[in-house]
């Protein structure tokens, strides 16, 4: 097994206290950082795709994500002296009235994780102080909008035309969530949607 398969299996399995010395090695082998980097992707990748058919949960889910973090800040330097760290910020946050943020952690753990620097705003978002947020960061790549309740996909609506009608550009709005369709992203004016946090790292990387 290669180093660079065995950080794989190390991110896949949530190996946090392994995967930064399995980082290290590979590196030491002489593996480029963002061959890594692409690795842990990829496993994070697999195990996004074992949490969509229900094969894990939430909780292997989130650890993985930690290992890939722990992962990340092993490449970080590596990766900065390169000039292939990143991406492009992201906006990140719930919208108002909804208070759920295992989701959305999951996804700014996931698109930081992909090479985004990630703004997180949290959660009950309202729409105006996202548009705060992109008017202070103009160099926002991704706005991500989330909402896990049928309840709040109103306000889902109202924020995605409020940042569409604001003049504000040079940036795409991705929407995920549990109540949230393809169709629905599409008929509120989203960019993209992403059905769960392993889909959202690979969209926002596909918008940039």
């Amino acid at each position: 097994m290669s180093k660079i398969d065995e950080v794989k299996a190390g991110v896949a399995a949530g190996k946090t206290k392994v995967v930064p010395g399995l980082v290290q090695e590979a590196l030491n082998e002489g593996q480029a950082a963002t061959a890594i980097l692409e690795a842990m992707v990829e496993a994070m990748g697999v195990v996004g795709d074992k949490f969509s058919s229900g094969e894990i949960f939430v909780p292997e889910m989130l650890v993985a994500g930690k290992a890939m973090q722990k992962g990340v800040e092993v490449l970080k330097p590596v990766l900065a002296g390169s000039g292939a760290v990143s991406l492009g910020k992201c906006i990140i946050g719930t919208v108002a009235g909804d208070l759920h943020d295992i989701g959305k952690n999951l996804v700014a753990l996931m698109i930081g994780s992909a090479g985004f620097d990630v703004i997180d705003l949290g959660v009950d978002v309202p729409a105006d102080k996202f548009i705060e947020t992109i008017k202070a960061n103009p160099d926002v790549k991704v706005v991500a909008c989330s909402a896990l309740l049928t309840t709040t996909m109103p306000a889902m609506k109202e924020t995605v035309e409020t940042i569409k009608a604001s003049g504000l550009t040079g940036f795409k709005v991705l929407v995920g969530g549990a109540p949230i369709t393809p169709e629905f992203a599409s008929s509120i004016g989203a960019d993209a949607y992403a059905r769960d946090a392993g889909g959202a790292a690979v969209k926002a990387k596909e918008l940039v």
